[in-house]
Order: C-alpha cells, then sequence, then structure tokens
C-alpha cells in the first residue's frame, strides 16, 4: 500500500532533531510522497531547501493569509516566489487563500495577497494548495475571475455545499485527521460524498493529529490512520482508497 501526504510541514523546526526519523517512519506506513507546504516566503524557501536532495519529498511555495500584510510590504515579494516556482522541487503555490476566522489581517489585504499569487502561479502553470477559513464567498468570488486554476482545497472541514462549489470548479478535497475526531456530521458526510478521483489525503502536521493520538506530535506516517478512517467511512477498502488517492496526487502535482 501507498500513500502520499499531500500537506505537511516537515520542515518546520519543530521536527528537529529527529526529523530523519520521522522521514524514515513515514515511509514504514507506507507514506511514500510527502509535500512540505510553505507559509511565507521564507518558509517556501526552507521547505524547498528541505526537498531539494530528498527521494520521494517535495515542496510549494506561498503565503498563507495570515501573513499576507507582510507578504505585500515587501517590494521584491514577487520576484522572490517566481524565483522559487522556478525549482523542479517546487510543485505547487501555497498555501494560499482566505481566512477570516480570529484573523488581524485585513480581508482586502487578504484578497490582494491571494490575487498576485493567484497571476503567479498561473504563469508559472503549477496548481494551487488552498487555505480557506469562514470565507468561502470571497473566496470563489476571487477564484472565479480566473481561468485555468487548479489545485486542491487543503484541510476540507465544510459541508456539501462548498464541496460542490469546490467540485464544480474542477478542484481535488484534501482531508487530514480532522475527520477523525470532528463531531459535525455535515463535515463526515462531504466526506463521503468526495469522488475518489478528485479525493486526496494529508496530514498538516505538525497539526491536526487523528485520533485516537491527538495527544500526540502529528507526523506524517499519520496519513495511514486517517486512510483507513476514510476508507471505513466510505465504505471503500484500504486498498482502493489508497491507489486513487496516491495516482490523484500523482496527477496533480506531476509527482
Amino acid at each position: 500500500m501507498e500513500l502520499v501526504d499531500t500537506h505537511s510541514h516537515l520542515h518546520f523546526n519543530s521536527f528537529e532533531p529527529n526529523r530523519e526519523e520521522v522521514l524514515d517512519a513515514a515511509a514504514k506506513a507506507g507514506v511514500s510522497r510527502i509535500i512540505c507546504v510553505g507559509t511565507t516566503l521564507e518558509d517556501s524557501h526552507n521547505a524547498c531547501h528541505y526537498a531539494y536532495d530528498k527521494d520521494g519529498v517535495w515542496a510549494t511555495a506561498g503565503v498563507h493569509p495570515h501573513e499576507a500584510e507582510a507578504f505585500l510590504d515587501d517590494k521584491a515579494a514577487i520576484d522572490k516566489l517566481a524565483g522559487l516556482l522556478k525549482s523542479p522541487k517546487i510543485v505547487a503555490v501555497g498555501e494560499i487563500g482566505l481566512d477570516y476566522y480570529k484573523s488581524t489581517t485585513p480581508k482586502d489585504i487578504q484578497q490582494k495577497a491571494l490575487r498576485i499569487q493567484l497571476e503567479i502561479g498561473l504563469a508559472a502553470k503549477l496548481p494551487f494548495s488552498f487555505h480557506v477559513r469562514d470565507a468561502w464567498s470571497d473566496f470563489w468570488e476571487v477564484i472565479d475571475d480566473y481561468n485555468g486554476v487548479s489545485g486542491v482545497v487543503h484541510s476540507f472541514s465544510s459541508g456539501r455545499k462548498q464541496l460542490d462549489a469546490a467540485l464544480s470548479r474542477g478542484l481535488y478535497i484534501g482531508l487530514n485527521g480532522i475527520m477523525t475526531f470532528t463531531k459535525d456530521e455535515a463535515q463526515l458526510e462531504a466526506a463521503r460524498q468526495v469522488p475518489i478521483d478528485k479525493l486526496l489525503l494529508e496530514t498538516d502536521a505538525p497539526f491536526l493529529t487523528p485520533a485516537p493520538l491527538r495527544n500526540e506530535k502529528c507526523e506524517p506516517r499519520h496519513t495511514a490512520i486517517t486512510a483507513e478512517f476514510l476508507a471505513n467511512l466510505r465504505g471503500e477498502s484500504i486498498q482502493d482508497l489508497a491507489s486513487a488517492t496516491t495516482s490523484n496526487a500523482i496527477k496533480l502535482f506531476k509527482l
């Protein structure tokens, strides 16, 4: 069985000093490919640097909506991001998007940063890793201003309405450990309804550790726990779910 963790932060300092042990544990759990997702320009550089000489590890480059102000304040930001995207280890732009949940970053600033990064990513012909929280209406309004947008809605935890909105735009759906501990039936029903050819697995490590390991730090190896949970939830074999989600990840990110 082969799995792909399409959204982790294995390059974060919190995984030191045993990052290589974490990588080995992932391989033993069947996680053969990992994508390290950037959240700032510096963090994206770190993700790319970590992935550079690692087989089975790739990276993304992008600026999280909470970091939008710093991105816009940096006059060299556009050139820096465009430069990062030229690396053969960068497989997507992200994580980018809108997050209005308890955010101190003004909505218009988030939207401007999102638009700039969409334009850079489209020019580079790369898919996107989207972060959306309590901002769906504005997010779709921005996305619909652009043609050719592909990618994944990372850490999807909404209901059928937003699932249908994402699918109608050709986007993939990334599910993680949230599904193993949520009590929201609408979230679980949406997870059941994701077409298997649009489903991706992720951990968001070191965050969102799946049940029953909630007190532990999340690692890429936990992709296997989420995969098993989703297979049971959806009435599919773990082999079929693993095969499909791995194929989906390889197709979207050209791994």
